[in-house]
């Protein structure tokens, strides 16, 4: 089936989400709750809202699995949009620069579609499944690198991903083993930036799937490989490896 009808309503649902949030950027933000890790706003709900009421217009039947919880589509059958509304929420409160828009479409176990809208660099990264992925319309693919030691990785590392002192240690790790470590506070956008060519692995312990369905299918359309792991019994969390497909990502994992 052709989703590209659908792509074009995620891309502008995101592109009206991501002008909203950066008209929006530099207001003091009311935070609906703290975590040790986190922070939420009340403005992920306001921007989730401005996403589901875009793309209901056009799919009113459609199924939503959002950061802020579920809503509209009466039928479990139905496709459903994963929304996430701010992806570095954390950046955005402390005014950085680094975050996005994420929404992918699932239908039955396939995600089918998936767009990452960056609204402070105007980067939007798209793909239909079967088709090309793209960044503001123009074919991207991920690197050539084969060797860690080129290799720009970001590697989740005890604190926010829970992994505590064993994900202190691989981090350490890894990171003596690769020309640079960049942690950017999006996972959507890492995932992306491997897709693009620019971040060639991401490693991370903890991970929400509305953080990465849409960023995943960009990946993976882009030559890259992502292999994740779900923890909870909903599925809805877990840990990812994702990768260029050409590193030996899980030989630089092994300590022994």
């Amino acid at each position: 089936m052709d989703y590209s009808a659908q792509l074009i309503a995620a891309e502008t649902a995101a592109r009206k989400a991501g002008a909203f949030l950066r008209a929006r950027f530099h207001e003091v933000h009311q935070v609906d709750e703290e975590l040790a890790h986190d922070i939420k706003l009340r403005l992920d709900k306001e921007t989730q809202a401005l996403i589901v009421e875009s793309l209901a217009a056009q799919y009113p039947d459609y199924s939503v699995l959002g950061e802020e919880g579920c809503g509209a589509g009466a039928s479990a059958d139905s496709p459903q949009w994963i929304i996430d509304p701010i992806d570095g929420t954390v950046n955005y409160f402390y005014g950085i620069p680094i975050f996005c828009v994420s929404i992918a479409l699932r239908v039955g176990a396939q995600t089918v579609l998936g767009c990452v809208y960056d609204p402070m660099q105007d980067e939007c990264f798209t793909v239909c499944k079967g088709g090309a992925p793209c960044l503001n319309g123009r074919p991207i693919q991920v690197s050539a690198r084969t060797q860690m030691a080129q290799a720009v990785v970001f590697i989740g590392h005890g604190t926010h991903d829970g992994s505590g002192a064993a994900g202190i240690a691989r981090f350490a790790h890894v990171s003596a083993q690769v020309r640079k470590i960049r942690i950017l506070g999006s996972a959507a956008l890492t995932l992306c930036y491997i897709a693009a060519g620019r971040f060639d692995a991401y490693i991370e312990n903890r991970i929400n799937l509305w953080d990465f369905a849409a960023a995943r299918v960009i990946l993976e359309a882009a030559g890259g490989a992502c292999e994740y792991t779900p923890t909870s019994a909903d599925l809805l969390s877990g840990s990812v490896i994702a990768w260029n497909g050409k590193l030996p990502i899980h030989a630089a994992l092994r300590t022994s």
